[in-house]
């Protein structure tokens, strides 16, 4: 294994999935960031690709979890089981005990088996029957979401969906980049070096958070937060939380570029994938319209 930059994971994960740089640098800008990411997409878009090719590059240990219908906490968080040669119960730990979860069709699982993962998420620890347990660090979930318009889905309460640093979509790649995936030019997950271990990982994300806020940034967030608040068409506008999602997204997104200081265009990049699913529109089927709206009201930009 040979130790290397965000930048080289970067240019590794873009031989996976083809065509989705931008789309792989925020969910690099995540994971770097130490938060998690909710991607809404049609099934066959690569996001379980992706998610195998990021564990595998960086050694991570890799669990994934389809839920459905029938999902229970136990499922996700693992449960208590008696030993008759221990005469205890012992706790046999779930998959979210792996340092990379991916949740495949989250909103599939009834409410209460997502509310599982919002301690999980949250305080990276899962308490059961009195007693905690702490998870792996990293720990890092990648959650795919059925469209709300799909039959059998449960739309995520928003106090969930805020402890997504991310929600965005991979969308379908060009023409291309397909010819590509039909050539066989694509790289198997399997297949790829692994270019960093988790010890690096955390080194990065320990630099990451270090990146340089400048005070005329920091002032455009503030301003996005205020002018989101008196916005008429906004059920509510930008929490203190959403507002620390977003410097450390930057910051992620900034550190992947290989750069220590945020700059203007960042917040463009970034602002969308942090703010999407944590605003409230009074018209929702305009939601994207209305942000970058928004976003260009506020800082000139996204418009």
């Amino acid at each position: 294994m040979t130790e290397t930059s965000p930048a080289a994971l970067l240019r590794q994960l873009a031989q996976i999935v083809l065509d989705k740089e931008p789309q792989i640098h925020l969910v690099l800008s995540a994971l770097i960031a130490g938060g998690h990411v909710l991607l809404e997409d049609l099934p066959g878009m690569g996001k379980t690709t992706l998610a195998l090719g990021l564990a595998r590059s960086l050694n991570l240990a890799f669990a994934r979890l389809q839920m459905t219908a029938d999902t229970l906490p136990g499922d996700i968080l693992g449960s208590n089981f008696y030993d008759p040669a221990q005469q205890a119960f012992v706790f046999r730990r779930g998959p979210i005990f792996h340092s990379l979860l991916l949740i495949d069709e989250i909103n599939r699982a009834p409410p209460r088996a997502q509310s599982a993962l919002m301690e999980a998420m949250a305080e990276g620890q899962v308490s059961l029957e009195g007693a905690s347990y702490s998870l792996p660090s990293p720990f890092f979930v990648i959650a795919t979401q059925n469209p709300q318009e799909f039959d059998g889905v449960f739309p995520l309460p928003e106090n969930q969906l805020d402890r997504f640093l991310l929600s965005l979509s991979l969308g379908y790649p060009s023409r291309a980049a397909e010819e590509r995936l039909l050539q066989g030019e694509a790289l198997s997950p399997e297949a790829v070096p692994v270019l960093a271990s988790e010890s690096t990982l955390r080194e990065w994300q320990k630099s990451a958070a270090q990146v340089f806020l400048s005070p005329e940034i920091r002032g455009m967030l503030l301003d996005l937060a205020e002018r989101s608040r008196q916005e008429s068409s906004l059920r509510f506008g930008v929490s203190p939380r959403g507002l620390l999602a977003l410097q450390a997204a930057l910051r992620g997104w900034a550190f992947v570029q290989q750069r220590d200081f945020v700059a203007p265009e960042d917040l463009a990049a970034v602002a969308p994938a942090v703010l999407g699913h944590r605003l409230r529109w009074r018209d929702p089927g305009e939601s994207r319209v209305q942000l970058a709206a928004l976003l260009q009201r506020c800082w000139g930009l996204g418009g």
